[in-house]
């Protein structure tokens, strides 16, 4: 008797309105790649329990054939070739959206507090204050700018160009910006669809 292939596993159906772009061999560019990993980073720097909350988003979702643990999440966040300890493995279609829908998922959630932060911002820049005068904002960069040094290889060259603090305040509120646009309708689509800008064919 002849044995019977595996299954083909089924895309989960939240990722199909996410269509697939023509990009070479059906894998995230580098700076796709990138990007899903720094709007991730923001999220651990918002939510203290960020990387908690992305496994309980993955469960909630019906992602887990996808990230079924912290370990795979790990992987997955490791194609970011800015990373320390980068992985060379590509990141596929599905993976990448799958990341891109928990990042809307828990960008959604924390909605209110992202709107507080740019605005907080944005009357600080009026004022011509430093973010240091408000604690929330100095919280969050703080956080983003431990998680960004911990976890990036200095050697990399896209690394060293955030050698201060304010370049990394730049774009810790560069990414509550990209955050804020996740939340709309169609917040994933249009995250997705942003994440290939210039990279598809």
């Amino acid at each position: 008797m002849q044995a019977s292939s595996p299954p083909i596993p089924s895309v989960p159906a939240i990722l199909l309105p996410l269509p697939d772009p023509n990009v070479p061999e059906g894998a995230c560019p580098r700076r796709t790649r990138q990007d899903i990993d720094l709007l991730l980073l923001a999220i651990e720097a918002l939510d203290l329990g960020g990387s908690e909350a992305i496994l309980a988003a993955a469960k909630e979702l019906d992602l887990q054939n996808i990230i079924p643990n912290r370990v795979a999440l790990w992987k997955l966040r490791a194609t970011n070739p800015l990373r320390r300890n980068s992985q060379r493995r590509p990141l596929s279609l599905t993976e990448g959206k799958a990341l891109v829908v928990i990042t809307c998922h828990l960008a959604r959630r924390l909605t209110v507090l992202v709107r507080q932060l740019i605005f907080a911002y944005e009357q600080l820049v009026e004022k011509q204050f430093s973010p240091d005068h408000n604690l929330r904002l100095s919280n969050y960069l703080e956080r983003f700018r431990a998680h960004f040094r911990s976890r990036m290889n200095p050697k990399r060259s896209a690394v060293t160009a955030y050698s201060s603090d304010e370049k990394l305040n730049e774009l810790a509120l560069n990414l509550l910006g990209q955050l804020l646009f996740c939340t709309g309708t169609a917040g994933s689509q249009r995250l997705w669809s942003s994440l290939f800008d210039g990279e598809v064919s």
